[in-house]
């Protein structure tokens, strides 16, 4: 309801400047307005159908003409509409026409959206992007060509990230949100994706290089994990997933890059509740005894195949 009302609204400021009145004959005789009001025929008869709603058939063309006044709209007016309609209903309008989702797939909105919601964002600290050192090549080149091309569509989604799921307000917030979506895609997008303590350290990096303390920096690693943990699909390659990161082998390496006991133990309980049903006897009787090298004692909750 909301956007049918600044739609309507807006109507008004497209129509400015047009002349009132001004007609169009068709080959019938019919007369329309601009934008396909049937006004009345030759004859004097007032049709009375409201055309702003309909949709006119062109014959010649076997197209659909689009007399609407969404279909008027242009696509900066729209951007004005949209960044005003709650996030929610985004991605509902989106599907509604084609122009309404290039829009979407576009900057302008988002830059937008991002100008509109976070006014600060300009003076805050910008994530410098992962730190190539141990990613394989093809997850380097496939994060730069996500950051780079959908610049302010990452920007805003890192920072609704760090609002919404960290609750963070500050030059940082940002910089969290990025590092979010960096380790929640290289999980996600990968069959094999580097290792943890690898994925750990390029985050750590991260902060260290924002000029965070190591211990600032390993709180906020250890954070980002649980909360990408949290937010993975149900699904076999989330799964698979976990199941590599429980049997990973330990590596002796120096603070802060050794993963929180929390992480941790953040995987082994969401196999062993989550995905229980997944196992094998094997797999299961395997991720148990490294749960039990781990963790003394394991709760029984994980125990029973």
């Amino acid at each position: 309801m909301m956007m049918v009302a600044i739609i309507v609204q807006c109507q008004d400021w497209v129509d400015k400047g047009e002349e009132e009145g001004e007609k169009v004959e068709d080959s019938t005789g019919t007369r329309k307005d601009k934008i396909g009001i049937v006004q009345k025929s030759e004859d004097g008869s007032v049709n009375g159908v409201d055309g702003r709603l309909l949709m006119s058939d062109n014959v010649d063309n076997n197209t659909k003409v689009d007399y609407t006044p969404f279909g008027k709209l242009p696509d900066h007016l729209l951007v004005e509409i949209f960044v005003r309609v709650p996030v929610s209903e985004w991605a509902q309008i989106s599907c509604v026409r084609r122009q309404w989702a290039n829009v979407f797939r576009g900057e302008c909105l988002w830059q937008a959206a991002l100008t509109r919601t976070y006014p600060l964002a300009h003076q805050t600290k910008r994530w410098p992007g992962p730190i190539p050192r141990g990613l394989s090549r093809r997850q380097s080149e496939l994060h730069a060509v996500l950051t780079l091309k959908y610049f302010f569509f990452r920007r805003y989604t890192a920072l609704c990230v760090s609002k919404r799921i960290f609750a963070l307000d500050g030059e940082i917030d940002e910089i969290v949100g990025h590092a979010y979506l960096f380790l929640k895609e290289q999980l996600e997008f990968f069959d094999m994706p580097s290792t943890s303590s690898i994925l750990h350290g390029t985050i750590i990096d991260q902060f260290i290089a924002c000029g965070k303390s190591r211990d600032i920096a390993h709180e906020l690693a250890s954070q980002i994990w649980l909360a990408v943990l949290d937010n993975l699909e149900d699904n076999e390659h989330t799964f698979l997933i976990l199941k590599r990161l429980a049997l990973e082998g330990d590596v002796f390496l120096p603070y802060p890059y050794t993963k929180s006991i929390k992480v941790q133990w953040k995987v082994f309980e969401k196999l062993f509740t989550d995905f229980r049903d997944c196992f094998n006897r094997v797999d299961y009787y395997d991720v148990l005894g490294c749960a039990k090298n781990k963790f003394e004692p394991i709760p029984s909750a994980w125990l029973g195949y």
